[in-house]
């Protein structure tokens, strides 16, 4: 009886958990672009100069309150973001659904643009979203190992909670699927030293949540680090 309420459980909440919130520039904001808004989403370094130089806004925002490197991001134009950090952009802007670009980068699974962001001295700390989550969060939801061993290792909070009361930890065993991606994530997040003793809102440890799901090579991980 107790198993299957805990499986009831796991259900309703990988039915009720985060979505991904994040907006990207739908057609008709790249249609309505201009200026730096523009150059950033073309990857037009060129032009984003010229507009820099001419004392451009860097931290110019759209109808979603995305700021240039905001959309950079999105687009993955490296350069562009490089540009607009020289010329004193903000980094760890939020945009209106509180998204920081270290945790829009983290959940389109781009270690590429996380790493030029973090090299820049973007923030692995902030915390973003309607969720009250963090860029590590969002990134063990979704099992982006690489991206969380970034995250990590730029002393992203290990074991920070958010409003749903779910660590980075619990998050890659409820809302992920137990495969190889979230199995390595999770031993990235034991390995750093995140506490694999933090419940849930019910009371549930990891241990039990990866046990209920049948998520053996979780389970294995999480004995190993010393989980009970």
């Amino acid at each position: 009886m107790r198993r299957r309420l805990f499986a009831l459980l796991g259900l309703l909440l990988l039915c009720a958990g985060p979505v991904v919130a994040q907006v990207a520039p739908s057609p008709s904001d790249v249609q309505a672009y201009e200026g730096l808004h523009k150059a950033a989403w073309r990857g037009d370094v060129a032009s984003l100069n010229a507009q820099l130089k001419a004392g451009a806004d860097t931290n110019a925002r759209d109808g979603h309150g995305r700021t240039p490197l905001h959309v950079a991001t999105f687009a993955q134009h490296g350069d562009v973001i490089r540009a607009l950090a020289q010329a004193g952009a903000n980094l760890d802007a939020m945009e209106d659904d509180r998204y920081d670009a270290v945790t829009i980068a983290s959940v389109a699974n781009d270690p590429v643009t996380l790493r030029t962001l973090l090299s820049l001295g973007a923030s692995a700390r902030q915390i973003t979203s309607r969720y009250d989550g963090t860029a590590l969060i969002a990134a063990s939801h979704l099992g982006h190992d690489e991206v969380v061993r970034q995250l990590v290792a730029a002393g992203a909070p290990l074991d920070h909670v958010n409003n749903l009361h779910w660590t980075a930890v619990i998050e890659s065993i409820v809302l992920g699927d137990g495969g190889p991606a979230h199995q390595r994530t999770l031993t990235l997040l034991a390995k750093a030293g995140a506490n694999l003793r933090l419940t849930d809102r019910e009371g549930n440890t990891p241990l039990q949540l990866a046990t209920v799901r049948g998520y053996t090579a979780m389970v294995a991980t999480l004995k190993a680090a010393g989980a009970r």
